[in-house]
């Protein structure tokens, strides 16, 4: 089974939209067709940026991103990185590559190519949540 690691950012998209992060975490992940890895820091930031005021907006928001946190501390598999990892220039995103490779994801999907510009860290495939969802069914 293939582990995937989403970046903050696919989560976010799946709240507010119906795109193709909504179907990865909907469709593929919460229907455990893939293993979600996470670390203690990713689910920090995840509900950091959760909570930003700014989401308000967004009809049911909060609740939606209140079940969406408590089904993926359930069903993903947490893991401790041993090595810290500093190349990204955006210090935090760090912890994604560190994810990576302590789990031997398979991929991590992003929408910030800013930070991730590169295909691939170790054997993790750094993909779009477009790319993955049309490329890599299960």
């Amino acid at each position: 089974m293939q582990k995937i690691i989403l970046d903050t950012n696919v989560i976010v998209s799946a709240l507010i939209s119906n795109s193709y992060p909504t179907q990865i975490l909907y469709d593929i992940v919460f229907e455990r067709k893939v293993i979600n890895c996470i670390s203690n820091e990713i689910m920090e930031e995840y509900i950091e940026v959760l909570n930003r005021a700014k989401f308000e907006k967004f009809y049911n928001f909060k609740n939606n991103a209140e079940v969406v946190m408590n089904k993926l501390i359930e069903i993903s598999i947490p893991y401790t990185p041993i090595e810290k990892i500093t190349i990204i220039s955006d210090l935090p995103d760090n912890k994604f590559l560190e994810v990576a490779k302590e789990s031997s994801a398979d991929y991590l999907i992003t929408g910030n190519f800013k930070d991730f510009n590169f295909e691939t860290f170790e054997n993790t495939k750094i993909v779009s949540p477009k790319y993955y969802f049309e490329n890599f069914k299960w």
